[in-house]
């Protein structure tokens, strides 16, 4: 081989593979060493060098300089496969180096092939490797369509070097972001916090460091042209912009758009929210399978329960629905108080209703006798007509024995003496008067 033509072969695969040029020439001296110690043995003297402008090999053997025709075949095979080697691990190097620092970027390329789940996409001097779990939920990927993926990670496996990629990842709509809207690229608008859900629903924060500049209608575009064009790289992917703000309360209020919200309760300790809407916001702001409070949840870092009005009046959080809660609270207390006592003490309360019953009873009959008895002497006295007066006492001492004796019966069919004392009184008025009215007739 003539030294013009080595350095053409050397040119063309510097320029093919960007390896360094110093680099091909030192793997080709290595090749022809251990082609020559093939052939003389490894412990032959020898010295092979280059020249770096005119291509002219130089080989200094045991018994001075060589040509590369004495080398014969099998070491000229040798030669090629070492410098295949070298060559190969050169290049993996400056791929590796590279792509190691495209890392956290986007980079375009082709659908290779279909490996199972996985695809292969040709990035032009290498491939990249989009596994399952970094595709988007409901794209489809064939054989020469151009791709946009985000550099996951670049590490190397043997002798090659492997590019995870990646299309779900979040930091991927934030390269999107940068490379679209100049206002991020140039740090005026800065991106505080954003939330994806990969082919779904994406929430990004955004706040502005000139108050000159509203973001989010830097982040919008003229009609929308600017976000227009990341979402149909993103395949129709929705996209919440809003405003951040330090507030808790604002920014649940930005992120549940476009549900109106009433009333935010926060929970400090636990880092819990409660948000009361209208029935007919409640679809809204919980959204489709609940990913907008979900998505909501993550930007904030906040628990969120949404809670329509009857929900929130029923857990006591307005003051006329504590107010109500306190006063049913109130009247089921002295409810449950006034069963205590019942349930504590029944037998002195059957007890006293028993006696209250029996004592009208009691009282009656006394009196039904004592009017009996009063009659019995009025008849006796009007039968006698004109009797003496020791007759009379005599039926008057007799209604007085007999009225004395009704008592007693009274007193011992009574249960409480006090109780029936008031009867007794009054059968004895009834007597007292029963005489006189005898006389009198």
């Amino acid at each position: 081989m003539q030294g013009s033509e080595l350095l053409r072969l050397v040119d063309a695969i510097h320029r093919e593979r960007n390896v360094d040029k110093e680099v091909l020439f030192q793997a080709l001296e290595h090749a022809l060493l251990t082609a020559v110690r093939k052939k003389l043995g490894e412990q032959a003297r020898v010295a092979v060098n280059i020249d770096r402008e005119s291509g002219d090999p130089r080989i200094v053997g045991p018994d001075g300089d060589m040509k590369l025709s004495d080398l014969g075949r099998i070491a000229a095979q040798t030669a090629k496969q070492v410098f295949g080697q070298i060559l190969r691990e050169a290049e993996r190097e400056v791929i590796f180096s590279e792509f190691d620092r495209f890392q956290r970027a986007l980079v375009t390329g082709t659908v290779y092939r279909l490996d199972g789940t996985a695809v292969i996409v040709n990035l032009g001097r290498t491939e990249g490797y989009l596994p399952k779990h970094e595709q988007v939920r409901g794209e489809t990927y064939r054989v020469g369509d151009r791709i946009l993926c985000y550099v996951v990670d670049v590490k190397k496996i043997g002798s090659r070097v492997k590019i995870i990629l990646s299309r779900s990842h979040p930091d991927m709509l934030r390269r999107l972001f940068e490379r679209e809207i100049p206002e991020i690229a140039d740090g005026v608008v800065d991106i505080v916090a954003l939330v994806r859900e990969a082919g779904y629903k994406t929430k990004v924060a955004c706040t502005s460091l000139d108050p000159k500049v509203d973001p989010i209608g830097a982040c919008v575009g003229v009609r929308g042209t600017r976000i227009r064009n990341i979402i149909d790289e993103l395949n129709g992917e929705k996209i919440d912009i809003i405003r951040w703000s330090d507030s808790p309360e604002e920014l649940m209020i930005n992120a549940l758009k476009p549900a109106q919200i009433n009333s935010i309760t926060l929970f400090e300790d636990i880092k819990k929210a409660l948000v009361v809407v209208d029935e007919d916001q409640l679809s809204l702001a919980i959204g489709k399978k609940g990913a907008n409070v979900r998505l909501a949840s993550k930007l904030g870092g906040w628990d969120i329960d949404i809670l329509s009005e009857q929900e929130a009046r029923d857990r006591g959080l307005f003051d006329d629905g504590s107010a109500d809660s306190e006063s049913d609270a109130a009247e089921g207390d002295g409810a449950a108080s006034a069963a205590d006592a019942v349930a504590t003490e029944p037998a002195p309360a059957a007890e006293e209703t028993a006696t209250e019953a029996t004592e009208p009873a009691d009282a009656s009959v006394s009196s039904d006798e004592t009017t009996s008895t009063d009659v019995s002497a009025a008849d006796d006295t009007a039968g006698s007509g004109d009797a003496a007066e020791p007759e009379a006492a005599s039926a008057q001492d007799d209604e007085t024995s007999e009225e004395t004796v009704s008592d007693e019966t009274v007193s011992e069919e009574t249960v409480e003496p006090e109780a029936v004392a008031a009867p007794s009184v009054d059968a004895a008025a009834g007597e007292a008067d029963t005489p006189a009215d005898a006389d009198d007739k």
